[in-house]
């Protein structure tokens, strides 16, 4: 099968946090007396710069369609270094025209003046870690903001010129009801944001909730009733469910996800960033990067930046293939299996028929995509896929 080199987007990890959430698995880490993001600042953005130098080489000419700042909490960065940082992309690798670049920014480490500099570096959509609007529950998950900082965040964020803002939020938080859980979205939506990403509260291993799980987080029962009532309530409100966890306006879309779930390339830079590359004879990759700060700001500047790198197999592409489209209310069309992996979508028809016939995926065989049963159940889905 003909392979055909999918879209670029380029992640940038920023990986310092004020203080680790209890939930968090990323890689991030808490600021001390001896690491100090803005200390580092110079010295990370360098390493960024060059790490980025390696791997446009195995990108085959393409141009950059997002770029995503992510954490970590990057707001902690200095809107110069986010411009020294974006200019030094630039100067690098060709952008796409009307270029979205996304920041990440929480509550507690927001500034105007920073704001303001993010978007005159370029910053074009920012994403706020809200997570709720209730103080008991802000504190039940590690949170250092309050309610009032995160509206005041959103209000800064739109002084500052912003007109594609995302909050995060979360639902099925300790002691958290039915009608909590709306009162958090009735806030949101009462901003006027572009896009929610709004995700239920999991408890993943080598976190600290792992080891120490909070009490009384909601029933299976109580989850399913609070995603179908946010779910009508934010459609009710003009967004539009296009993921499992993301709603958006009309023309406000996440591209830099949409390219994830599409199953597109990306570049990966910054301590422990995850990249996935096609090259131009149709093999796919993933990188890892580094995960310590400091081990990475090394390597990188030393010219191997990379932890690791493995080759994606059969198995190993289609299931990352159909966990990523599954996930999309619209699927994808079932030609961009082919041209995404290489691999004959007539060598899976076993596993469709089983899929299509339990109901958890459409009939139409010109699309990929799972039923409303498919998306609420779709690890059960994926398994067939496993």
């Amino acid at each position: 099968m003909n392979l055909t080199l999918p879209p670029l987007s380029l992640y940038i990890h920023i990986p310092w946090c004020v203080k680790k959430c209890p939930y968090c698995d990323f890689n991030s880490h808490v600021l001390s007396a001896d690491i100090d993001a803005n200390s580092n600042e110079e010295l990370y953005v360098e390493a960024l710069l060059k790490d980025l130098s390696l791997e446009i080489s195995l990108t085959g000419g393409r141009e950059l369609e997002s770029i995503f700042i992510g954490g970590g909490t990057p707001s902690l960065f200095s809107a110069a270094a986010i411009s020294q940082l974006l200019d030094g992309v630039r100067a690098q690798i060709k952008m796409a025209p009307r270029l979205e670049v996304t920041l990440e920014a929480n509550p507690g480490a927001a500034d105007a003046a920073f704001f303001a500099g993010y978007r005159q570096a370029g910053v074009n959509r920012l994403s706020i870690g809200v997570q709720s609007f209730n103080d008991e529950h802000l504190g039940s998950i590690g949170r250092i903001h309050s309610a009032q900082q995160a509206l005041e965040a959103y209000q800064l964020a739109s002084d500052a010129g912003f007109r594609n803002i995302n909050l995060d939020l979360m639902y099925g938080l300790p002691g958290q009801s039915i009608a909590q859980a709306m009162d958090d979205l009735k806030q949101a939506i009462a901003l006027k944001p572009q896009h929610l990403s709004w995700y239920q509260l999991t408890i993943e291993p080598n976190t600290l909730f792992s080891s120490q799980p909070p009490g009384s987080l909601p029933a299976h029962e109580k989850l399913a009733e609070i995603s179908d009532a946010g779910i009508e309530l934010l459609q009710e409100h003009g967004f539009k469910q296009y993921e499992v966890s993301a709603f958006a306006t009309d023309g406000h879309r996440c591209r830099h996800n949409l390219n994830y779930w599409q199953f597109g390339d990306y570049i990966g830079i910054g301590a422990g960033a995850h990249g996935k590359l096609t090259s131009m004879d149709g093999h796919i990759s993933r990188r890892r990067k580094q995960r310590s700060p400091a081990a990475y700001i090394d390597s990188a500047r030393a010219g191997d930046s990379l932890s690791s790198e493995s080759r994606l197999q059969d198995e190993d592409l289609l299931l990352e293939f159909m966990m990523n489209a599954l996930r999309l209310n619209d699927g994808v069309p079932a030609d961009t299996f082919e041209q995404s992996t290489g691999l004959s979508l007539q060598a899976v028809q076993l596993r469709l028929l089983h899929a299509r016939r339990a109901g958890l995926l459409e009939q139409n065989r010109e699309i990929l995509r799972a039923t409303e049963m498919g998306r609420r159940f779709l690890n059960n889905l994926l398994v067939m896929f496993s």
